[in-house]
This record gives structure tokens, sequence and C-alpha cells, in this order.
């Protein structure tokens, strides 16, 4: 294939990714990944695969107040992008988007992507000083934020002088009548609905991925458009098979990697369409409008699903038919409560930021009891030890992965930590049985040692959850003079459990009657929520340190 030159002028990217001596290995083994153009603009290519395929009238974005068609869509894509054009944008530029899951978020993203410019989406819920380092370390030159989420960006740009005066643009929902007085709707409303896609080449960077890492500085993990139209040839394609008829909702934000993919870039590529709600999500709240609006693929985290199950008995599931997992490791447990009342396997994966997306998964039919699936197609992936050996099956050790995604940290020593020999090392202690499976055990950092034993903090809340008793819980390590490690179990309790003494003592037994006795938790402590991360992540560092202080 020919070499197509970067269409992106802004080279700061560019400049800052890794020596390539440090990239990780990309393959591309299926004959689909080897058939990506070397010119790619992966909005334009989604658009204009609706087209061939004949969905331009069918609908892509749902909600409430407004359902928009393929090709109303890329109208509106198109007056977004003639609207930044008219700010001075030039491709390679970085655009910081602040929103929600809307359609008005959706709609600017892929106009930033089509314009070769390159989308540097965050959390709703991240605060000014945590914006701040975002902001540091991409550089934005504009900024597109819902109206309801700007005084903590506003903040954010107020805190240093070299971003004070950074154009800002403000969006609706999307939905709303009446637009706003300068916001990026009224600049479009007057341009044009036609224009040309930025020629970048597939190399060509798309967004800047920060990672919900719970420690440290944040780090930015590098995604071309080739790598999101290879991500679509992989578990899409081969495991998650969605249909045009299916409807998709979820809750994951569409700045997270896994909310971009299931709720934006995978749908499109296979001619779906995404329900965005006008109201925050509730475990009720999913199942009521799971059922109003006739979803079929759902997507959130383990927790959430917990949560879902008593309201999915109640009121039913409507036309679901697949339910996601992701973004945490899925304890047997809920998986088979899910089941019990929604009647659907789950279907789950392991991904991640630096990867883009799931590369370990089974499809539904082929799932086996406590593993998380096998290898995605187009992925490659082993089992090793310290030396980065392959270790053999059944023996715990470092997930190491390979494939048409990998790692690219923007500007950040922490890539040789990630990327060792080609590989690409998530962070995860896994094993695999002789079928290829692989079975989580812990991410690497969170086993514990305890006299001399391995344990891994999810095995233990997996015990705690078959309790009936528990509605959640976390198990971390907490430093000992003469264990160097005791386990501590914190336990969310169902409604009308006690917290007492027999309590601590029943759970205690439990978990020694399903797991070797050296992995029951010493300490049980009650609390009334765990901490997550906005993306629904149990943070085992808040736990670690409220168990280390709770003991000094």
């Amino acid at each position: 294939m020919a070499k197509h030159s970067s269409a992106q002028t802004d080279r700061f990217v560019h400049d800052r990714l890794p020596p390539p001596d440090q990239w990780p290995e990309l393959r591309y083994d299926l004959p689909e990944l080897q058939a990506l153009p070397e010119q790619l603009n992966v909005v334009q290519a989604l658009f204009d695969r609706a087209v061939v395929a004949g969905h331009a009238d069918r609908p892509l974005f749902r909600s409430d107040e407004r359902t928009l068609s393929y090709a109303q869509a890329r109208a509106e894509v198109n007056r977004f992008a003639n609207a930044l054009a008219q700010m001075g944008l030039r491709p390679g530029n970085r655009v910081l988007l602040r929103g929600g899951n809307s359609v008005a978020m959706a709609l600017a993203w892929l106009a930033v992507v089509q314009s070769g410019l390159i989308a540097v989406a965050t959390m709703p819920l991240l605060r000014a000083t945590e914006l701040k380092a975002i902001i540091d370390k991409s550089k934005p030159s504009a900024a597109l934020c819902d109206v309801k989420l700007q005084d903590e960006l506003k903040a954010a740009l107020a805190l240093s002088p070299d971003t004070a005066a950074l154009p800002l643009r403000l969006f609706s929902t999307g939905d709303a009548a009446v637009v706003l007085p300068d916001s990026l709707e009224a600049l479009a409303r007057h341009a044009s609905d036609q224009t040309t896609p930025c020629p970048t080449s597939a190399g060509d960077i798309a967004l800047l991925a920060f990672t919900s890492g719970t420690t440290g500085s944040p780090k930015a993990a590098v995604h071309s458009h080739r790598d999101l139209l290879a991500a679509c040839e992989t578990w899409p394609r081969h495991v998650l098979r969605a249909t045009p008829d299916d409807i998709v909702m979820g809750s994951p934000p569409l700045a997270f990697t896994f909310g971009l993919g299931g709720l934006l870039v995978f749908p499109m590529w296979a001619g779906a369409s995404v329900y965005f709600p006008s109201i925050p999500y509730t475990p009720e709240a999913m199942v009521l409008l799971m059922n109003r609006v006739g979803a079929t693929i759902c997507y959130t985290a383990p927790t959430f699903y917990r949560q879902m199950a008593a309201f999915a008995r109640q009121h039913g599931i409507g036309k679901l038919r697949i339910s996601v997992s992701a973004g945490e490791g899925l304890p047997d447990a809920t998986r088979q409560l899910w089941k019990e009342a929604s009647g659907l396997e789950m279907l789950d994966g392991i991904g991640a930021t630096e990867m883009f997306h799931i590369f370990i998964s089974s499809r539904p039919e082929a799932v086996r009891r406590g593993a998380i699936g096998q290898v995605v197609p187009g992925y490659e992936a082993k089992i090793v030890d310290e030396h980065a050996q392959e270790l053999p099956r059944g023996q715990v050790g470092r997930l190491a992965v390979k494939g048409p995604t990998g790692c690219r940290y923007l500007d950040d020593p922490r890539q040789t930590v990630y990327v060792q020999n080609g590989w690409n090392f998530p962070g995860d202690a896994f094993s695999q049985d002789g079928d290829g499976y692989f079975f989580y055990q812990a991410r690497t950092d969170d086993m514990i040692i305890t006299a001399g034993y391995n344990v891994a903090g999810p095995e233990v809340e997996a015990s705690l959850l078959q309790h009936p008793a528990v509605a959640e819980c976390g198990v971390v390590g907490r430093p000992d003079e003469e264990r160097g490690m005791v386990i501590v179990a914190y336990v969310v309790l169902k409604p009308g459990m006690a917290a007492d003494a027999a309590q601590v003592k029943a759970l205690q037994d439990h978990v020694k009657q399903t797991l070797a006795p050296y992995k029951y938790p010493r300490d049980v402590l009650f609390v009334p929520q765990l901490p997550r991360t906005e993306t629904g992540k149990l943070q085992r560092f808040a736990l670690r340190k409220m168990a280390t202080e709770a003991r000094t």
C-alpha cells in the first residue's frame, strides 16, 4: 500500500510519541485488518460504511427529545466541523471535550476527529485541579464544554495565565430548543452541512485518552485513526456481532474508551443506533429505560449489573439480548445473579485504555464459568513470569498482549513499563487453562502476600459476594509485622442486615468454607459505600489507604 503523508500540520503529539524502539509490535494478521487503507479518516469511514450499507436513513442517535438518522447526524457533524474551522483550528490541534453522554457530545467528538483535530475527552466528574493536569499535558488549542459542566473547566483554565484565554465554546445537551448565544450550536447554525473531511493518514492521531489511573500524574494514551477502525474489526466483528437493528445503551462515559467504543464507534460500524438518556442512570432507571426504548445491547460495570438484578427481576429486560460487562473484574456471583434475573449470559471482557478496548472475551455461547474468555481474534496473549518467560498453563503470572492496537503514551517515561519487547503489559495477573481460557486473578499490584501465600483480592471478594448478607465488597492487604500483610474486607451489607461481631464471624466462616482457609479476611469492616471511579471501578488504593491509616 502506498504511504500517505500526515495531514496534521500541528506536530505536537507526533513529536511527543515514544521512540519507535519503545512501541508495541502492532499486528495486522486478519484479512480485514490488512485491508485497512493508508489514507484513513475514521469518522468519514464510519459514515461512508453506513451509506454503502443502505443505512443513511436509519436512526443513529436517539434521545427522548430527538432522533437523528445517519444522514442527519452527518449533516450536523459537518456543520460542527465548519464551525471549528471558523475558530481557526488546524489539523493536529488538540480540542478538550467536556460533557456527559448526549447527542451533542457525540456530534462534537465526531466533528473534532473528522476535522483532523485530536479529541481530548474528559470525565464529567473531574474537578478543576484534575482538569488542569490534563490541560497542562495535552496543551489544547480550544475547549468544547456542556453548559452544565462549565464551572469546573473555567476554574481550571483560570489557574494558569497560559490557558485563561483559551477559546471556549459551550454546547447544550443537544436537545434544547433554545440555542445559547456564542455556543457551538450558534456558530454551527448558519454553517454549511457539507464539508470535506480532513484527508488524514491512518497513522494520524484521533484522540488522547487519559487513563483513569488511581495514583501519580495522568497518562495520555495516544490512538490513531487506524487504531479505532482496527478495533472495530476485532471484538465487535468476532465477539459482539451487533446488527443494524440493535439499539445500544449504557453507563460508561464517552470520555472513557470503554464508552467511546461501546456507545459510539462500534454502533456506527455496525449500522446500529445509540440511546442517550436525559437523566443520570440509576440501576432502576437503567432497567426501566431499557424496557421503554427497546434496548438490545447494554454496557455497564459489574457492580451496576449486580444492583440492576433485582429490578430486572421485577420489571423484565424487554428486548435486551446482549449485556456487556467490562471496566473491572466480573465476579462469578454477579454473573450468576444477573443470569438468574435476566436469563442472559454476561458477555465479559477485559480491555485497557492503552489498547483502546477489549482484547480478551468470549461469546455468550462459549462462556466457561470463572473465565473472562479467550483471546479476541486479531490479538495474541500469554502469561509470563517476572522475566517475561511464558509460564505453563495453569500458573498465575503477568498478562502480556499484542495486536493491532497498543500502548503509546504521550511523552511519558512509563512507556517502558507498559511496553516491553513489543508486548503490552496491562498490569493484570492471570492464569490460562489448556483450552486457552483466561482467568483473572487481580491487578498485579493488588495481589496480597500474607504469611508467604499469594491471595488475589478479587477472589476473596467473589466469595464474600456469594453470602446473602453482602451487597458489595472490596478486599485489600494491610501491612502487618507478623504476616507481612493481612487481608482486610470492606463490606456494604444489604438492607436490614446486622453490622455486628456475629456478622463478621459469619462472613469469615463463609470464606473459609469456600476458599483455602488462609484466604479469609482477618479484618471485616462495614461501610455504607465503597470508593469508586466515575467509570465504576473499585478504588482499591483508597481502601488500602483507609486500612493503613486505621492502624496508625
